[in-house]
């Protein structure tokens, strides 16, 4: 493959995680490494930094700030949720045309961009038009999102710190609800619209302690109330302190969200709607026909940015995946997005490698129905022994007057 030089860019998109951050230290490595990208930009807020030129040179960033960055929450650079629009004819085709004039200014040749779902629907466009126009330049997708949705790849980076600090918090709120005789009910509601990889992580502290969430509901197995409250009685026979955890995207057999009408019905600008009211929507009904003591507690956005409790499994590998997109771009590789790809054995170890975009783009990776019993109101032991992994190690956090110390730009 002919040497392609050329600056690049990288920009984040989506929701943040604990190691969305750790993933562009890694892009950023991997420029300063090439021979071949003589700079390296970063856009404010993703493809919407792009066209508004709000680009900042990362290219003299030193070790020590790389490695203070790959340890700090949320989105350094910002982020977005920007669709692109979906063909290149008549007005949609300025926008991509605006598109190109900027990277032609700035001599971009390499466009990273971290993100999700809807990020990769971005890079799949961009690589199409650059294509279609003849504009030589290599645009690649990197994984990021809790939601641990993305096709094609085992795994996605930040979905091991979440899982870790869902493990984590789960554990401790069992340990706080059972000091009391006193029959209740509380409810955890996790973050997952169609996906229950985040809500599966609840039941982890199985795996190494005495205590454990009773029920776990996720949204690939359709939710009944009448069995539900079947699911309540007999773990109360068990103890009176019960605790649920449930996936906020869980549905009813219509496919109506159980916390639909709770829910404000916003949508953003992909489509999705805004979801919360899951746990609050439970919790009422559960105190009409129980009449016991009962809470919904939302673990909301510290499910995404807690980075104090973060894994050093997900941190290095999602450092090493930003890495090595830019290794595989400059040997050649475009359209594609990085995976994570594990090897079989007992021992968990993994190999990053490449996907054609067009196979991954929108589509979403579920829970598949073996990782949850026959009920449905649980997970196996099999979905379990494939988390355990993401969540292992402490990375070394550098506290200053006693809180985590962070970086900015």
């Amino acid at each position: 493959m002919q040497k392609l030089i050329g600056n690049a860019i990288v920009g984040q998109s989506g929701g943040p995680t604990a190691a969305i951050n750790a993933t562009l230290a890694g892009v950023i490595r991997g420029a300063q490494e090439s021979n071949v990208i003589p700079k390296i930009y970063g856009a404010r807020n993703g493809i919407e930094g792009v066209l508004a030129r709000r680009l900042i040179d990362l290219s003299a960033l030193t070790a020590e700030n790389l490695s203070l960055l790959e340890t700090t929450p949320a989105a350094a650079l910002g982020s977005c949720r920007k669709k692109l629009p979906a063909d290149f004819e008549g007005e949609n085709r300025k926008i991509f045309e605006d598109i190109i004039e900027i990277f032609k200014e700035y001599d971009i040749r390499y466009f990273f961009y971290i993100g999700g779902n809807d990020s990769m629907d971005t890079v799949l466009k961009l690589s199409r038009f650059t294509k279609e126009i003849g504009y030589e330049m290599r645009v690649m997708g990197v994984p990021k999102t809790i939601d641990n949705d993305l096709a094609g790849t085992d795994h996605t980076p930040g979905y091991g710190s979440a899982a870790k600090y869902i493990a984590t918090t789960m554990q401790e709120i069992l340990r706080d609800t059972a000091v009391y005789t006193v029959k209740a009910v509380t409810i955890v509601e996790i973050m997952g619209r169609d996906a229950g990889w985040l809500t599966a992580s609840a039941a982890l502290p199985s795996l190494y302690s005495d205590v454990a969430p009773d029920l776990v509901y996720l949204p690939e197995v359709p939710f009944n109330y009448d069995e539900f409250f079947e699911d309540l009685t007999k773990a109360f026979e068990k103890h009176p302190n019960v605790v649920v955890a449930v996936s906020e995207g869980i549905r009813l057999a219509d496919g109506t969200y159980v916390g639909e009408g709770t829910q404000s019905g916003v949508t953003d600008a992909f489509g999705h709607k805004y979801l919360s009211g899951t746990g609050k929507a439970l919790e009422i009904a559960i105190k009409e026909k129980f009449g016991c003591k009962v809470r919904s507690v939302e673990l909301n956005l510290p499910q995404r940015c807690a980075s104090h409790i973060a894994s050093k499994t997900d941190l290095y590998e999602s450092a090493a995946i930003g890495r090595h997109a830019v290794r595989y771009a400059t040997f050649g590789e475009s359209g594609k997005m990085m995976i994570f790809t594990r090897l079989e054995g007992d021992r968990y170890k993994v190999y990053v490698d490449s996907a054609d975009i067009a196979g991954i783009a929108n589509a979403v990776r579920k829970v598949p129905r073996e990782y949850i019993n026959e009920r449905g109101n649980n997970v196996t032991a099999q979905c379990l022994s494939y988390i355990a992994p993401l969540i292992v190690g402490e990375p070394e956090i550098i506290f200053e007057n006693g809180l985590p110390k962070h970086f900015h730009f």
